[in-house]
């Protein structure tokens, strides 16, 4: 089983905090300890039950070999969704969600495979036989198709689930996911629709700490799980 941080590692990391009590979402309150000067406050002892049944659910995933892609474009998250990703072996989009990617993937294959017949020309030198224009055009392909698909250019099917970093600002992937059946496992600040995901985190997705203890704790579970299909 893998092992959740602390209730005093949450603390610190600002884990509890959530946002103004004007813009609690009503079914959030089941998840809400107390408000303090207008602030919701989490209830962190509901947020580690839920952060064990996710980290439980990845886990298994990974270790009957299924890929589970981290999903967030928000600023701060960024670089932490891409790193927890790299670290555990898992695709991520950490740039605009494209419209379609899980709903009319057969395109985004088309994208992925053209990016990585790029990459493969330019590692071989192919592309030095072209006019200096042309190779500024490739290149300029690249680093567009690298930004669109390059965290998951490597997926071949769609993810056996997805984690998310704030599903208000990935409203088009949650849809999708939903849409595709993909079961979502997502930090849920007070000011969203928890039903929206099955496997819901109550945590603060804004702060920077809060969003690296939950994104690592999730890179750990699913390394572990991967572990298991190695022996």
């Amino acid at each position: 089983m893998s092992k959740i941080p602390e209730l005093v590692e949450l603390l610190k990391a600002g884990v509890h905090f959530g946002h103004q009590s004007s813009k609690r979402y009503p079914k959030m309150g089941q998840y809400i300890h107390t408000t303090r000067n207008r602030i919701s406050i989490i209830d962190l002892e509901q947020t580690g039950k839920k952060l064990q049944a996710a980290l439980d659910f990845v886990s298994k995933i990974a270790s009957h070999g299924g890929t589970i892609l981290f999903i967030s474009s928000k600023k701060q998250a960024k670089e932490i969704i891409k790193n927890a990703a790299i670290n555990c072996g898992m695709p991520y989009v950490n740039s605009r969600w494209l419209g379609g990617t899980f709903t009319n993937f057969g395109n985004v294959i088309k994208l992925t495979k053209k990016l990585k017949s790029l990459e493969e020309k330019e590692r071989s030198g192919e592309l030095e036989k072209y006019t200096k224009k042309e190779q500024l055009d490739f290149q300029k392909d690249i680093t567009r198709l690298n930004d669109l698909v390059g965290g998951i250019k490597d997926l071949t099917k769609l993810p056996e689930a997805v984690f998310v970093v704030d599903i208000k600002k990935e409203k088009s992937a949650v849809a999708e996911a939903n849409k595709k059946n993909v079961p979502i496992v997502a930090m849920v600040d007070t000011n969203v629709n928890p039903e929206k995901v099955q496997y819901p985190i109550p945590a603060n997705d804004d702060a920077v700490k809060s969003i690296e203890i939950i994104c690592q704790t999730m890179s750990e579970a699913i390394v572990e799980g991967r572990v298991k299909v190695e022996k």
